[in-house]
């Protein structure tokens, strides 16, 4: 993020903003693309989705101001909108009836794997080559991940129009697991957008990739942990663990960060917790719209990308205002409003939660 706003020639917060972008545009393209390409085959999104987020890559490699990297984030979002929602859409469309789980599971762990070692990785090509770079190695991998998706079949779901898609958001219990969704991503985003600032006392430089890496096991531990215990133990519950687990992590993360061992440890604590909320959140939305499940997932991928949006943007303001000493704090506050708002709107029967609802 400092490399970034130095080269742009503006302050981190304002390039802090390039998330927001990304962010905003996803949430708002991934019902609009869904809508407009309902009769679409499948595959034709992802090959057309992937070369969209490969064009963005490359302009963001080669602009020179804010404005044009913004323009490349937009387009790179609007790729990865078409392409990410449909890869769990082909992926249950051309397994079979019992390997659709495990499909689906291994594009969920694909994206996971994809944080835990992409991610640092990208830290130690961008400090060995510069940020660039890392933008011309993802265009690589986009163009070549278009070709491979020639080899699939033809895919086509019945198609779902933004009339429908509105009409289910608007379901009062769909709408508060939304809510629930944005409160928890923007709690996340208002830290880790910014979290080489927050850990700057104790991790710079290739410590950072350790910071980073331990975040994303602590995502991998998460969900391993989640599949286990919301049989166990139901997804309202689940849910609720996860954001007061988060909102503890983030409010004690300044303290933390002070050490390279401490910085480490409280990312792989708060990657277990933040990893630990959306499978309860399907759940609940299964429940909430069980005639239109998938519509109630993908507003719930919509959301994610939302709160992500205004996550990254109020960590700019806060930065700004504030000071990056308050960032962490921002993010605990929000988690909490989204367990209070979790709990009024929990299941009454625990019983009856561990089985249909979250």
């Amino acid at each position: 993020m400092p490399v970034i706003a130095h080269d742009l020639d503006v302050s981190e917060a304002t390039a802090g903003q390039l998330a927001t972008v990304f962010a905003l545009t996803y949430a708002i393209a991934s019902p609009l693309v869904a809508a407009l390409t309902g009769n679409w085959d499948r595959r034709g999104l992802l090959i057309g989705g992937m070369a969209l987020f490969t064009v963005g890559m490359v302009g963001q490699a080669i602009g020179t101001s804010f404005l044009l990297m913004a323009v490349a984030r937009a387009i790179a979002a609007l790729g990865a909108a078409a392409f990410q929602s449909n890869a769990y859409v082909v992926a249950g469309a051309v397994a079979t009836d019992e390997h659709r789980g495990r499909a689906l599971a291994t594009v969920a762990a694909g994206m996971t794997v994809s944080i835990v070692i992409g991610v640092p990785i990208g830290v130690w090509v961008a400090q060995l080559l510069g940020w660039r770079m890392v933008m011309w190695v993802l265009a690589a991998a986009g163009t070549l991940l278009a070709l491979a998706v020639t080899i699939l079949p033809a895919v086509h779901v019945p198609p779902a129009g933004l009339r429908t898609r509105l009409s289910v958001a608007l379901r009062p219990a769909v709408a508060k697991a939304l809510v629930i969704t944005v409160l928890g991503v923007l709690a996340g985003f208002t830290v880790f957008v910014y979290l080489p600032l927050i850990v700057a006392p104790s991790a710079t430089g290739t410590a950072l990739s350790w910071v980073l890496a331990a975040y994303g096991v602590g995502q991998v531990v998460g969900n391993v942990l989640t599949g286990r215990w919301i049989d166990r133990y139901g997804p309202g519950r689940i849910r609720l663990v996860s954001l007061a687990g988060f909102a503890v992590t983030l409010a004690v993360m300044d303290v933390a960060v002070r050490s390279l061992a401490g910085a480490v440890l409280i990312e792989l604590i708060a990657g277990v917790f933040a990893s630990m909320l959306m499978v309860p959140q399907q759940h609940r939305l299964f429940s909430a719209a069980p005639d239109v499940p998938i519509v109630a997932v993908g507003l719930n991928g919509s959301a994610i990308y939302f709160g992500g949006a205004l996550g990254s943007a109020m960590g700019g303001v806060v930065l700004t205002t504030a000071g990056v000493h308050w960032l962490a704090t921002a993010g605990a506050l929000a988690a909490v409003v989204g367990f209070v708002l979790a709990w009024v709107t929990r299941a009454p029967h625990p019983a009856h939660d561990a089985v249909t609802t979250g």
